[in-house]
């Protein structure tokens, strides 16, 4: 009653939570006040807490570890396709050196077989401007040959290959040192290699122009030689003298093969030089010598007085005043065919020069030779006297075609005309 009054002047009373807790026979409860509750709650809340934050940062850290790895995997993929991009790179400059460097060496190659091939040209044609020298006929100015030689030699060569290797590849593989941005190794070996191969082609028509000046000269010259020696009626050989028959030659004709302008050109200077050669050998075995230099003609060739029978009478030859002892000197080399007394014409010598001409010298006072000795323009063969039908001291001399006389002053005016040609 004590406790419903209690109630109902206090109010209700709020009843307490009890947990009892019995094993067996012992019993035990626990009442449950608020802090306890809110202190559970707050470890509950805190675990859960914990546990959220736990978890969180347990799936968190795998996205940041897949990320992070993709990440690196995306870096390593981009280092991986810049050095692959270097690497092609790389290879491209190599293999662009490369093809360089081939095209170069190919360039050189040809050059240098070019090079040789002047060479050897200026090997062949140094023989017959040895031959053209000494038949007295000029080619190109010196300054000319000697920028020729000079520019065709092997260290213009090396020079100029100089100016072609190729220039060194700077750290970052962006340019090529020594060269500018926009030219490259092959653009510049061309460039050079077009300025010494047009260098080698002037050297080439330089040595064509001087082989056709010589061969004009050598054509020329012989035929002027040839048309002089014709008017004594004497026939020079035109083609160059053939093989010895004894020899034994022959064969199909057939064109010549792999026959360039320059070889066909020391062929025709060859040939006429050959034919220069030929004629002017011709003219040195032909009396063409005045045989008394300076001497008055006390009797021409032809149809005269007889001196002794005082009628007419073929003079066939022509005298020339000497003085007593003076020396008789031979107007043509050859061989003595006869030397002695010969009737009118007291001490003479005959000698023949081939291609069936020959000459005589009489009313000489001593004779210096005898038959069979062979003799040279120039030398003595005896001294002036007046033996046989003479009047005087004097020189008589013949020429003789096949055994036939002619005028001795055709030969002597002929020679006249070719002393610019032979001396």
């Amino acid at each position: 009653m004590a406790h419903g009054q209690q109630n109902r002047i206090f109010g209700k009373r709020k009843q307490q939570h009890v947990i009892i807790l019995a094993s067996g026979d012992t019993v035990r409860h626990m009442t449950l006040r608020p802090w306890m509750t809110a202190v559970a709650i707050g470890c509950i809340g805190v675990f859960a807490i914990g546990y959220l934050v736990a978890t969180s940062y347990l799936v968190l850290r795998d996205d940041l570890i897949g990320a992070t790895m993709a990440r690196q995997a995306r870096m390593q993929y981009d280092y991986e396709d810049r050095i692959a991009a270097l690497r092609a790179q790389v290879d491209r400059v190599t293999s662009r050196q490369l093809l360089d460097q081939q095209v170069v060496e190919q360039k050189v190659d040809k050059l240098m077989q070019q090079q040789m091939s002047l060479s050897t040209r200026h090997g062949k044609l140094d023989a017959l401007l040895d031959r053209a020298e000494s038949s007295g006929l000029t080619g190109k100015p010196a300054s000319s040959a000697d920028h020729a030689e000079a520019a065709g030699s092997p260290k213009a060569i090396e020079l100029a290959l100089a100016n072609t290797r190729p220039a060194e590849v700077t750290p970052d593989n962006s340019t090529l040192a020594y060269l500018p941005a926009t030219e490259t190794v092959a653009d510049h070996a061309d460039r050079v290699f077009s300025k010494v191969t047009l260098s080698l082609k002037r050297i080439e028509q330089d040595q064509l122009k001087r082989i056709k000046r010589l061969t004009d000269g050598a054509d020329d010259t012989a035929d002027n030689i040839q048309s002089i020696i014709k008017t004594v009626g004497v026939a020079v050989p035109v083609d160059a003298p053939m093989a010895d028959d004894e020899g034994g030659v022959g064969g199909p004709f057939l064109p010549p093969q792999n026959v360039d302008q320059f070889d066909q050109s020391l062929a025709d200077l060859d040939t006429a030089l050959t034919r220069l050669e030929t004629v002017r050998e011709t003219v040195e075995q032909l009396p063409f010598r005045n045989p008394a230099q300076g001497k008055l003609i006390t009797s021409p060739f032809g149809n005269r007085k007889d001196p002794f029978f005082g009628r007419l009478a073929l003079h066939p030859g022509v005298d020339f005043h000497f003085n007593p002892g003076e020396s008789i000197r031979a107007t043509a080399p050859g061989k003595v065919v006869s030397a002695g007394w010969a009737g009118g014409y007291g001490n003479m010598v005959e000698i023949d020069h081939g291609d069936g001409i020959s000459t005589r010298y009489g009313h000489m006072a001593e004779i210096a030779v005898k038959a069979g000795d062979a003799v040279t323009s120039g030398e003595q063969i005896g001294r002036a006297g007046s033996t046989g039908r003479s009047t005087g001291t004097h020189l008589h001399y013949e020429v003789r075609e096949n055994g036939r006389p002619v005028d001795p002053m055709y030969f002597v005016n002929a020679g006249i005309k070719l002393a610019s040609y032979i001396n």
